[in-house]
């Protein structure tokens, strides 16, 4: 790899819905690949149906614990969590965090409230616009609420919406509420993710794109997380590189890794 410093702030292991490998599967490749270190985030979708949220983050945290003390002096191991739809039911999301000493929880929205994941909608159902309005309105309300590290892929629907349905969107539309959303987390000190992912898939570019990257940089944004949302264990660090360079190229020297709930500056080297 490019830079010496790669921590992947976002990977799932097989105790997600979607994983593929276990804890420690996930942290051999990191060491395999010559990378620092990994945050393992799980998802924890507070929202799901017949799903006991707590059960899943007991033996999660319980598995990442066991991965961070095995690797302790070979990597940097973080315990986290991907928190998803907190905003839905509030008491019940703060209770989990509040319940584990989590190093790092992400906050994401895969789905509008009492709706599918964005993944499974047809779009020939819906006004694009008003989905898409909606969605980043509820972005807006997770960066008030306040409660998570760092705001994940936040351009998520246009994986679907724009790459695979290949509907044209002016994301323009939506800056105002973008803007906003920024506002908020460099008011509290939170982080913006940058998201490498797409860049393996049809959209080939991250989440958010570049140009929002720079825009959040331009607008006093301090901390940015670097994550591959990696759910195999070959695709860890995957495209971390290329998420380094663009925080260079939008004016970073460092970006953001979480311990204990803090931001903490990494040089990109």
């Amino acid at each position: 790899m490019k830079y010496k410093n790669i921590i992947d702030t976002h990977t799932h292991s097989d105790n997600s819905f979607d994983g593929n490998h276990s804890c420690m599967e996930l942290c051999e490749c990191v060491v395999k690949k010559s990378g620092a270190g990994i945050a393992i985030t799980d998802h924890c979708d507070i929202d799901a149906k017949n799903y006991d949220s707590r059960a899943f983050s007991t033996n999660q945290f319980v598995q990442t614990y066991m991965a961070k003390k095995a690797f302790e002096g070979k990597i940097l191991v973080l315990q986290g969590i991907e928190l998803g739809q907190g905003i839905y039911e509030k008491e019940k999301a703060i209770a989990i965090m509040d319940e584990f000493n989590y190093d790092y929880v992400i906050g994401s929205i895969h789905n509008l409230k009492d709706m599918e994941d964005f993944f499974y909608l047809d779009y020939k159902q819906y006004d694009i616009h008003d989905l898409l309005k909606r969605y980043f309105e509820a972005e807006l309300e997770l960066a008030e609420w306040n409660q998570t590290d760092s705001l994940a892929h936040l351009t998520y629907p246009l994986r679907y919406i724009v790459a695979r349905e290949h509907i044209n969107v002016d994301i323009t539309d939506y800056f105002d509420i973008i803007d906003a959303t920024f506002e908020t987390l460099i008011k509290n000190d939170k982080a913006l993710e940058l998201n490498t992912s797409g860049l393996f898939m049809d959209m080939k570019d991250t989440l958010p794109n570049k140009s929002l990257i720079k825009r959040f940089h331009d607008m006093g944004g301090k901390y940015v997380t670097v994550g591959s949302d990696a759910h195999y264990c070959d695709r860890v660090c995957q495209g971390i590189d290329t998420g380094l360079d663009i925080l260079k190229e939008c004016g970073y020297d460092e970006f953001t890794i979480f311990q204990h709930r803090e931001p903490v500056l990494i040089p990109i080297e």
